[in-house]
Parts: structure tokens; sequence; C-alpha cells
């Protein structure tokens, strides 16, 4: 065997090897909670029926007659890469997940940067890099300042993390008619209230109606808006600070 062809020989083998390992981390990649942002054809994360938001056309979707807090899926989908923090609520049709982003996986948002929070302010020893202000909201989880992400509108969330949350609540809760998913930011904080009251001990029974409110205004495009709990005032952003926050 010539030199020239025995070097050819090695060659192509560093070559397919090179192949095969490229391959093997593209395959672990798409398996892993890690990227939600391949979007290739025969991805793995949405084989199978779509998991995720609607799934049928009534209108009494969103009437629920209870709720409660789920700790067991709330720290499920807290634990996956790009999560931050999530809160389950189940009721007697859905799922209900608010999720906070930390960019520790990749394309967790289908468009768009990290543009609803600045987190400069702790670098000059403020909460509020606009205002100036050192004081933070102590009844919210997240505001527009030094917190973790949000994105406003649901449907801006990668298919692919909305997809794998999705299956998590339905491989523990299968009767489960749909699973709902926003990180919105009044969304949130209206969850970690909701949360607060089932770890105090307190009923959720009288907050149904308000509960009702909230999920019908993010999902269904109901015209009320609820009360918003990221106030203007002391601690929070100005009014002109939010508008770019609420949708309508």
């Amino acid at each position: 065997m010539t030199m020239m062809r025995r070097a050819g020989i090695i060659l192509l083998s560093l070559l397919l090897v090179i192949a095969v390992s490229a391959c093997g981390y593209k395959k672990s990649m798409q398996h892993s909670d890690s990227d939600y942002g391949s979007r290739k054809p025969g991805d793995p994360k949405m084989q199978g029926l779509k998991a995720y938001g609607s799934t049928n056309t009534d209108a009494g979707q969103h009437d629920n007659a209870f709720f409660e807090y789920s700790s067991m899926l709330s720290n499920k989908i807290g634990s996956l890469n790009g999560v931050a923090n999530g809160i389950v609520m189940l009721t007697d049709k859905n799922a209900y997940v608010a999720i906070l982003l930390d960019w520790s996986a990749a394309g967790t948002k289908a468009k768009g940067g990290t543009d609803e929070q600045n987190n400069t302010g702790s670098n000059g020893g403020v909460f509020n890099a606009d205002s100036g202000s050192p004081y933070s909201n102590p009844y919210t989880i997240v505001t527009p300042y030094n917190s973790f992400f949000t994105v406003m509108d649901h449907q801006n969330l990668s298919n692919e993390l909305k997809q794998t949350i999705a299956k998590r609540i339905r491989e523990e809760s299968p009767m489960i008619q749909e699973v709902h998913i926003s990180a919105n930011m009044e969304f949130n904080n209206y969850f970690v209230r909701f949360a607060s009251e089932a770890w105090a001990g307190r009923s959720l029974t009288p907050l149904v109606d308000t509960f009702n409110k909230v999920v019908q205004y993010e999902f269904d495009g109901a015209a009320e808006r609820p009360a918003p709990i990221t106030e203007p005032g002391h601690y929070s952003p100005q009014d002109w600070q939010l508008r770019k926050f609420n949708r309508r």
C-alpha cells in the first residue's frame, strides 16, 4: 500500500469519526432540555400529538369549577433547563403553567431578544435603573427590573419548550384536557399570589372567579383585563414603563 493511499484511508477514517460524533451530539442535543431551538422536521421533542394549547372548540374551556396548586408538578417544570421557576395549577379541566426563563437553554423564545427586563441597576446599586429607586416590590415574583425573564405573548415561547412542558404535565396528570403555558409578567405575578394562598394553607375557592378571569384573558382573548399586580408606585415601574408589557 502506498504512503498516499494509507494517508487517504486514515483521513477518511478521521472524517467518519468526526461525522458520527457530530451526528451523535446533534441527536443528544435534540433529545435534551438544553436546546428548544432546532425546529427541524422530525425533531424528537415534537413527535406525537401536540400536547399544549387549545385542543377543542369548547367555548367554556376556561370556565374552571376549581383550581389547586401542584407542588410536585411545579418542581418538575422548574427543574427544566431554561426555566428559572414554574408554578402549575390544576383544574377540573386543564393545567395552567406560569414560567420564568433564565436563558440557561437555547431557543426558549421563538423570536426576539431579552428586551422585557432591565437588570443593569444591580451594577449601580439600585433596583429600578430608570427611576433610580433602590426598592423592589416584595409582593411580586417578577418585574421589569433585576428579575428573571418574561415573554409577554405566550405564542412567542418556543413550541419545543411548550411541548416539553406539556408532556411532563401529562405524564403525571393524563386526564388533563389541555395544558396552557405562559411566561407573561402579570400572569406570573398572579400565579405566585395564588400559590402563596395555597402555601399558607388557605382555600383557593374564593379566588376561582379571579383565576378564571386571569386565564381567560391570557389564553382565550377575553376583553376584561384583570387588575394589574405590577402596580405603578413606590416599588414598581411607573405607568409609562408598564405600557409595553401589557398587550391591550
